[in-house]
């Protein structure tokens, strides 16, 4: 399959918050929220306390939240990695998997980003628009829905609940 063309989400090599090389195949067969995150937002403490209710809920059924740091929005994720993962992991008590800072929008966008937004276009086209942009995708790795910075993860839930097949 040519790297320009990818058919779903485990066709992308990302980084961790170490550096290090993560194939998303290796999350194949499980539901993912994806979502750019910053450390300063308003939207901040909302998001990552209900991130965490959420991953808490459904980690055990083949559920992951992949959080991707993101300081294109007002400067509002200014730290290194380093300085990301302490606050994330600290502050926020996040046990999800945090990846390596990345550009959602502009020339520099992270290529999972461009296929995420070629799936799912927003509501006034594909540019992201803020910190807390979620992008469901299903157990094949197919982008579902997309959801705008203000939705709360918790209200996102049955969609989750709906891909991991409970109740």
């Amino acid at each position: 399959m040519a790297a320009d063309s990818p058919q779903s989400i485990y066709d992308f090599i990302v980084k961790d918050i170490r550096g290090n090389d993560v194939s998303l195949s290796q999350y194949r067969g499980k539901v993912l929220l994806i979502v750019n995150v910053a450390s300063q937002c308003g939207l901040t403490q909302t998001n990552y306390k209900e991130l965490n209710v959420v991953y808490e809920k459904y980690k055990n059924q083949d559920f992951e939240i992949l959080a991707f740091p993101c300081n294109q929005f007002g400067g509002q994720e200014p730290g290194n990695n380093d300085e990301i993962e302490k606050v994330v992991c600290t502050r926020f008590k996040a046990e999800f998997p945090i990846f390596d800072k990345v550009d959602v929008n502009g020339k520099n966008v992270a290529p999972l980003y461009k296929f995420l937004k070629s799936e799912k276009g927003g509501f006034l086209g594909d540019a992201i628009k803020w910190n807390f942009t979620k992008f469901l995708v299903n157990k094949e790795g197919k982008v579902v829905e997309r959801y705008a910075p203000t939705t709360s993860p918790l209200k996102i839930e049955k969609d989750i609940q709906n891909l991991v097949g409970s109740s």
